[in-house]
């Protein structure tokens, strides 16, 4: 019965987002208002806690939304200064067949800057840069969230492992276990992030092929998927510049470079590829004429763009700069052994707010990490002075900007405060475990017997509510070891499934949706993004699954 209540804010948002087709902005703050009622009523959650979990929700909200802002107010700078004419031309340079773009972009573009930023980052980049090359927005949202799934467990320097798993690291009994079995911390957290690597590098290998069938059989004007597998060879070709360097890197070094590294090695090899016709389709694939798009594929408002004729001539360096300066400050800033990671973390660059309203959540704001002010806000206040643009646009640029960022607010803030009522709920006077915990323990006694199968979908589960990789981790890392070690399968590949599905799970939550809509400008249609996405990403974590059960099975039989 508790796991059936718990579950009624989860089961709301993805009945009322998927089959009712309703906005983030009005969903959330219901599915908000419902987990307070119960976690009042039922848990006997006190008023402080439930204002605590909902101001952090709130305040955690905004560290998202600096930088989903910083990714409009950048993509919005480069449209109204004439660089992403430029850039277009440069990726016409490349292909102009479009089904080759999406793959240099949505996927590998995509991977180096998750593997640098991570927190949904390239969803809210590589979108933008897809709309303004010609992509109907909807397509645009829609693949550079499923491009944005492989690369994200080792994101942000291995953050969803280094951060997120070594949770567990915490407890005393866990620690004993993987101490007995001859690991130390380190050493155990690589080895997760090797077993997480080898489900994503074979899934990883497809995920090309894969958004180019979404593009053609959705978007394109035959609705064919015959027409991406004419693209199949050099698809997969993409795919295994990425995932070869990934699992190499994985296995040597640990769970720091895999996405960073191999986004980089990837883009060189496959543009460089692309540009001497290796591996080309026959045939230029593009969209139909836009008079013949679906009305639905088009956001109420398009993302600002000045008219082409009043924007200047830039070349395609200049144009190009401005990405090159984000994706240089998203490195220099993340590697740990650099220097400024600790300069940009440390208390004096931080926003404090210690026991909120008497409860145990802490809040914190490193304002100069975030990719959203050093990256994005202050590479856009650069590109004015680059591009010399007219004052009068950049105005008209930054009010738009704002305006656009205003509904995702509203979505995000509820979102994460249903979230963090849920997580906190187990701090009641009842004395019965939070609602998470509740759902989970149940979800975990039905499902035991195949939990393989199961388990990647515990992590998409975190990541839907969460919009994190790493929470999702932190949510269900121990939980996933508990299971693991009670009906006797491999403790690494089942918290590696979990690192996988959580991953996955970037396809459809809703923080990324709401970003990405938000930045190619079709806010509102969050929900039929969920719902198509949803078959990639049940196909990711069923494949993560079998994948596991028959290394276990056969490959890896007494693995820890």
């Amino acid at each position: 019965m508790l796991a059936i209540l718990a579950s009624i804010p989860i089961i709301l948002t993805v009945v009322l987002m998927v089959g009712f087709n309703w906005p983030a902005k009005r969903v959330m703050p219901v599915a908000w208002i419902v987990a307070v009622i119960l976690a009042a009523l039922k848990w006997g959650v006190s008023f402080q806690w439930l204002a605590g979990a909902t101001i952090f929700g709130g305040l955690s909200a905004f560290n998202i939304l600096i930088i989903v802002f910083g990714a409009i107010l950048l993509m919005n700078t480069l449209k109204n200064s004439g660089a992403i004419k430029a850039i277009n031309k440069t990726f016409y340079g490349i292909s102009p067949d479009r089904r080759v773009q999406a793959i240099i972009i949505a996927f590998l573009f995509g991977a180096f800057i998750e593997g640098a930023a991570g927190f949904g980052t390239p969803a809210a980049l590589a979108g933008p840069l897809m709309v303004g090359l010609g992509f109907p927005p909807l397509a645009a949202a829609m693949l550079a969230l499923v491009g944005n799934s492989t690369p994200v467990s080792f994101g942000a320097v291995g953050t969803p492992i280094l951060g997120g798993v070594s949770s567990i690291l915490g407890s005393p009994d866990i620690v004993a276990k993987i101490e007995a079995a001859g690991f130390t911390g380190p050493t155990f957290l690589h080895n997760v992030g090797i077993w997480a690597a080898i489900p994503h590098a074979i899934m990883g290998a497809f995920l090309p092929l894969i958004i180019v069938m979404m593009m053609t059989k959705l978007f394109g004007e035959k609705k064919s998927f015959k027409e991406a597998f004419e693209v199949a060879p050099f698809a997969i070709f993409a795919g295994l510049a990425f995932v070869v360097p990934y699992i190499f890197i994985a296995f040597v070094f640990g769970p720091e470079l895999p996405s960073l590294a191999s986004g980089l090695i990837a883009i060189g090899v496959v543009v460089t590829a692309a540009k001497n016709g290796f591996l080309q389709p026959k045939t230029t694939w593009d969209f139909a004429n836009k008079s013949k798009w679906d009305s639905s594929w088009l956001g109420a408002t398009e993302v600002a763009a000045a008219d082409e004729k009043e924007t200047k001539e830039i070349s395609s360096f200049l144009a190009w700069l401005p990405y090159i300066l984000v994706s240089v400050i998203l490195v220099v800033t993340r590697i740990p052994a650099i220097g400024l990671k600790q300069i940009l973390t440390s208390p004096t660059f931080t926003i404090f707010w210690k026991g909120i309203l008497g409860t145990k959540l802490n809040y914190s704001l490193q304002y100069l990490y975030l990719p959203g002010t050093v990256a994005f806000i202050l590479v856009s206040i650069l590109t004015i002075f680059m591009h010399k643009m007219d004052k009068d646009v950049v105005k008209q640029t930054w009010k738009t900007s704002f305006k656009q960022v205003i509904p995702a607010a509203i979505a995000l803030s509820f979102a994460i405060a249903m979230v963090q009522v849920m997580l906190t709920s187990g701090n009641n006077a009842t004395g019965e475990v939070g609602m998470m915990v509740a759902l989970s323990n149940v979800t975990a006694d039905i499902f035991q017997g195949i939990w393989p199968m199961f388990a990647p979908f515990i992590g998409i589960l975190g990541a839907f509510m969460s919009g994190s990789n790493t929470t999702s981790n932190i949510l269900f890392a121990g939980f996933q070891f508990g299971v693991a070690d009670q009906i006797g399968m491999s403790r690494l590949i089942i918290v590696g499934l979990q690192v996988v599905g959580g991953a996955a799970g970037n396809m459809i939550c809703v923080h990324n949706v709401v970003a990405a809509c938000t930045t190619v400008g079709v806010l509102g249609k969050e929900g039929r993004v969920i719902r198509t996405n949803m078959i990639p990403c049940v196909i990711y974590a069923l494949v993560a699954g079998i994948i596991a059960y028959i290394s276990m099975s056969i490959f890896v039989p007494g693995l820890f």
